[in-house]
């Protein structure tokens, strides 16, 4: 079996254990799945391949230094980790309680090389050059200080590194666009400004090698290297 049916395997063995918001990231879930197409546009076809073009960013048996920022309830990144014996990953969250699920999802899959850590992703508490690919799911369109954690994940890789993952970006999706505007934004679940696509292909252009940006939906998924 290929990892990326390991992977959806994964999702789909959710159940009664997914929380609300890892059935709807996963669209796993009934209530997910209503989210995903009411609000996103998306079954779970087109959910899992935007997660799919998101984690295709880190290479088969990769073996290096990894960082996962935010790692939200490890529900994405667990079962990847699962196939990486050999990665040295560390996961950071400024969420002790989503950090509390993901240990439990690593703890549930027997994984002996991720280790966790509470922190910022706008000061993030590493030396420069420290890591090999650094992963992003589903964080930016939430953090506060964009500008800074473009800076720090940049700092934090090393030459010829990978930094891939995936968010929201505007204007793929017009129903999306009123969600995120009219709900997720006044709420605080998202905080602007937000990339389109053509402003987070420049900017990763502008800063990396061989930036790929990919759209389903109102979903980017991107892979480029330092």
């Amino acid at each position: 079996m290929s990892r990326h049916e390991e992977i959806k395997n994964a999702y789909k063995s959710l159940g009664g254990e997914a929380t609300f918001y890892d059935g709807m990231i996963t669209c796993s879930t009934l209530p997910g799945k209503a989210v995903c197409k009411v609000i996103w546009n998306m079954n779970k076809k087109e959910n899992d391949r935007y997660l799919g073009l998101a984690l295709s960013g880190i290479p088969e048996n990769f073996s290096g230094k990894m960082l996962e920022v935010p790692v939200g309830t490890g529900v994405l990144s667990m079962p990847v980790y699962e196939t990486l014996p050999d990665a040295d990953v560390t996961c950071l969250d400024y969420s002790p309680d989503m950090m509390e699920r993901a240990k439990r999802q690593a703890q549930k899959r027997g994984l002996k090389n991720v280790s966790f850590m509470q922190g910022d992703v706008g000061k993030l508490p590493f030396s420069d050059e420290s890591f090999d690919l650094v992963m992003s799911l589903n964080g930016f369109h939430a953090f506060p200080d964009k500008e800074a954690a473009y800076s720090e994940i940049f700092r934090v890789l090393k030459p010829g590194g990978i930094f891939c993952g995936c968010f929201y970006v505007k204007g793929e999706n017009k129903r999306s666009d009123w969600f995120v505007d009219k709900i997720y934004t006044p709420k605080g679940y998202f905080t602007p400004p937000y990339e389109t696509k053509q402003s987070l292909k420049t900017r990763l252009n502008d800063m990396y090698q061989k930036a790929e940006v990919k759209t389903v939906e109102g979903m980017a998924a991107f892979r480029c290297r330092k």
